[in-house]
Order: structure tokens, then sequence, then C-alpha cells
């Protein structure tokens, strides 16, 4: 955990969110400023700074993260109609906070717009 990442202070529940799923190793939870409709942030509770910073033994923390992503999508009940999953990859990726994220959007047809 790093000591001033927001994501971090949500895991540990220092700051408040609208969980949607939590389990051992993931959180996810409602984006507070939302690009669609349904908007969920699905982070690892282990703090990486970022998709590029992913060591080799985070492989099956992140495959389990997608398969979050799946069950969430059911549970949620957008798998049928489809979502888009983004992870932003530091500065000039559009990454705004230092805690790898994933971006899942669903609810209406996505165009181009970038998070």
């Amino acid at each position: 955990m790093e000591e001033n990442c927001i994501f971090c202070k949500i895991i540990k529940g220092e700051v408040p969110s609208s969980k949607v799923y939590e389990d051992e190793e993931i959180l996810a939870f409602n984006d507070i400023d939302p690009a669609a409709p349904i908007h969920i942030l699905v982070i690892p509770k282990k703090h990486i700074k970022s998709l590029a910073e992913m060591q080799e033994e985070d492989t099956r923390l992140i495959s389990q993260i997608y398969k979050v992503i799946n069950k969430i999508a059911e549970d949620q009940g957008f798998k049928e109609k489809g979502y888009r999953v983004i992870v932003n990859c530091g500065k000039d990726g559009g990454q705004e906070v230092g805690h790898l994220h994933f971006h899942l959007l669903a609810g209406t047809q996505l165009g181009e717009k970038i998070v």
C-alpha cells in the first residue's frame, strides 16, 4: 500500500466508495466521474503503479481481474449487450491515478470517446 495513493486509501476504507465487488485481491467500485452510464473501476489491492510496472508474479492477478470483470458484467446484466475495458498507462496514456486500474464501461453504445 502507498500512503498517498487515493485507491490504496479506498482499499483501506479511509475514503468511501460505492463498492460493486470485493475479494481478497480485487476491489471494484463505481467511478465518481463516469464516462458512461455504467463506469466501474476494477483495481488490484496490491499497489502496482501501472501496467508498465507489472512484474511476472502479477500475471495471475491480472488474469483474475479479467475474470472478475466478466463476473461483474454478468451480475450487473450487461454481459450480453457488451462493454469496454480500458487500461490507461502512464501520463501520455491518460493515467491520472498512479495505481493500476481497469475502466469497465457499459450501459450504452460506446463511440470513440477515450476515458
